[in-house]
């Protein structure tokens, strides 16, 4: 058990109250476009293959973000924030960094209530059990590559 820094940092609250009021749908298109950029592959898994279709909402407690988005069979794409959502996963961008950062596992967090999972908790644990199974993906400048952003950006804005 590790829990990397409790706590950790937080976004200030005049930022996230800030970024609270904007509209939620240019954070959900970036998030989608990194998703499709980094682990589109993803997207095909066959356990992501059963959340075709379904609305996922990532709030970001701290800086007043919902990221919400489907998983579709050419990649995820962006909704609006006003969509209901099937399952919600919810905590602090500290605790997602270290998530992604793999220096923490969702068990932890999700026991030491800093990851909360709302609405089909079916759906948050077939996420959560998906994505710990990947191997985080290499970034590299290849990553970056015309095509490969375009790509990316075509999957995203694809309707």
């Amino acid at each position: 058990m590790n829990l990397a820094k409790p706590g950790g940092f937080a976004i200030p609250a005049p930022i996230g109250e800030t970024l609270a009021r904007l509209p939620q749908f240019p954070p959900s298109l970036a998030f989608a476009f990194g998703l499709n950029l980094v682990i589109r592959q993803l997207a095909n898994s066959e356990n992501l293959r059963l959340l075709h279709g379904r609305t996922i909402r990532i709030q970001v407690t701290d800086a007043g973000l919902s990221l919400t988005f489907t998983v579709a069979a050419d990649g995820f794409k962006p909704l609006s924030g006003a969509t209901q959502a099937d399952v919600s996963l919810s905590a602090k961008a500290y605790d997602f960094a270290i998530l992604a950062a793999r220096k923490e596992d969702p068990d932890t967090l999700f026991f030491h209530r800093r990851l909360l999972i709302e609405g089909d908790t079916e759906l948050g644990l077939l996420i959560k059990n998906t994505l710990d199974a990947q191997e985080p993906p290499k970034f590299g400048l290849g990553m970056l590559a015309p095509s490969r952003v375009l790509g990316a950006l075509r999957a995203t804005l694809r309707p």
